[in-house]
């Protein structure tokens, strides 16, 4: 299958930009699939003028139509999975089954929003004078501008645009430049699906110039990004100071606890392969592994005997478990935090280096006693590597979980329910999987707090953001 043409997505459909060249990498080869030019600050302005324009339309149309309209799109999303799939493979490396999976949730995402479209209610309030009415309404807040990592690049695209545009808000989003072709096709299935010209609109280019320039923008009321603590603490000081609204979805580094009266090799089952979905590569991964000592050693020696297991390669291959990195930097930095750990005396039971071979390959690894000063306890991997700690104590366990400033997911595997439940209301966190590592589902909540950021995406609670309250009192 040939890389689809690659451009801007401006006033419905498809434009060459006219701004610095760009280019796409297959991380599974390291060749370039793609080169293709992004905004000029003049496209930019114009993305946000004709959004504004489009949402002062689209905000007055019927909830019932918008969701029509999103109902036209999941279904087309559907029509064209396998298409979609193929090219999340050839410019972000997943296996190709995962890609799949994210395609088939982008779609029932939509589908969920798309009914939230007419259930956004207002209330009557109780009168104190006879004759009067006072009651409100929820409207969209305009314009919003959206900033998408390469992870994930439908469903994190989607979870900002699906929402919105069932508020009734205009998007002007800046997806990753690495992955820039998915999102062009989504935003083709809305715009045959019948949305409005402007209502979404897609620009690449330099990435702190194009956020810069969005939040500075007076038609944008909102921002929302998902991506690093680092860069969300600078576009919510951009935000904060010009007093827009804003959701942050940020890092993670979620710690796993198993728990004493768990099965060490099935625990070790669960916590792999959700450790080495998407080779690491995401913001709720098991990421730090807390185990029980009396389970400890078979523990390790079960995660290690699967990270061997791993097949490693092309996403495009049947055969492959777990595709590259998705770009060349996640390599030297975990060569980095890997080689830290073990001068400090970890135990290296498995991986440890990346592979000998073309692409953004690293093996699946895993560090046994990581000992508290390790640099991969408190900074997020974003890879292949699991740090496995023993502890003595469920109290200690809690400790160790709490010890970063990150709080978006965290697990616990046991069944013993006076721990289960200490565990799911004393670690840090906006999310707690127990005895699972499902951490999203478009109908349930998704965000974080400390430096995992704030507000919510997914569920009904993903729509709060793009709306305001208006109160009306009528005498």
């Amino acid at each position: 299958m040939a890389y689809p043409e690659l451009a801007l997505f401006l006033d419905g459909g498809r434009r060459q930009g006219q701004g610095r060249l760009l280019r796409v990498h297959n991380p599974a080869t390291g060749e370039r699939i793609a080169d293709f030019a992004g905004a000029t600050p003049q496209e930019v302005e114009g993305a946000a003028a004709s959004a504004y324009d489009a949402f002062k339309h689209w905000r007055d149309t019927p909830a019932y139509d918008r969701e029509a309209i999103l109902r036209r799109a999941a279904n087309a999303v559907r029509a064209q999975a396998d298409h979609i799939a193929a090219v999340i493979v050839m410019e972000n490396g997943k296996p190709l089954a995962e890609a799949k999976g994210e395609v088939g949730a982008t779609a029932d995402t939509i589908d969920f929003y798309a009914g939230e479209a007419r259930r956004i209610y207002g209330r009557t309030i109780p009168a104190r004078t006879a004759g009067g009415r006072m009651s409100t309404l929820r409207e969209p807040v305009g314009v919003v501008a959206a900033f998408t990592p390469w992870n994930f690049p439908a469903i994190n695209f989607i979870r900002k645009v699906a929402p919105a545009l069932a508020a009734g808000c205009a998007v002007v989003a800046k997806p990753a430049e690495e992955t820039p072709a998915t999102a062009l096709l989504l935003a083709q299935c809305f715009a045959d699906a019948g949305l409005p010209p402007g209502a979404l609109s897609i620009v690449y280019g330099v990435p702190a110039d194009i956020s810069s320039q969005l939040i500075a923008a007076p038609q944008v009321r909102k921002i929302t990004f998902t991506g690093s603590t680092a860069v969300g603490r600078e576009l919510a000081a951009k935000a904060g100071a010009l007093l827009k609204r804003s959701t942050m979805e940020l890092g993670g580094h979620a710690p796993v606890i198993v728990c004493a009266d768990a099965n060490a090799e099935s625990a070790a089952d669960k916590a792999s392969a959700a450790k080495f979905r998407n080779a690491g590569q995401t913001c709720n991964s098991a990421s730090r592994f807390y185990v029980h000592r009396s389970l400890y050693e078979r523990f390790v020696q079960r995660f290690a005997e699967n990270a061997v297991k791993v097949v490693v390669g092309d996403g495009a291959d049947a055969a492959t478990t777990m595709g590259p990195l998705s770009n060349p930097r996640r390599i030297e930095a975990l060569k980095s935090l890997v080689a830290d750990a073990l001068a400090r005396g970890a135990r290296l039971a498995a991986g440890g280096a990346p592979l000998e071979r073309p692409g953004w390959f690293f093996q699946p690894t895993v560090l046994a006693d990581v000992p508290a000063d390790a640099q991969i306890l408190a900074i997020e991997p974003f890879g292949p590597v699991a740090p496995i700690v023993p502890f003595d104590s469920i109290e200690e366990a809690i400790q160790l979980a709490n010890s970063t400033p990150f709080g978006l997911a965290s697990y616990a595997i046991g069944d013993h329910a006076p721990t289960i439940r200490l565990l799911t209301t004393r670690i840090e966190a906006g999310i707690v999987g127990v005895n699972t590592f499902v951490a999203s589902l478009p109908e349930t909540p998704f965000g974080g707090v400390g430096h995992s950021g704030w507000g919510h995406e997914g569920g009904p609670e993903g729509l709060e953001p793009y709306l305001h309250t208006r109160f009306i009192n009528e005498l």
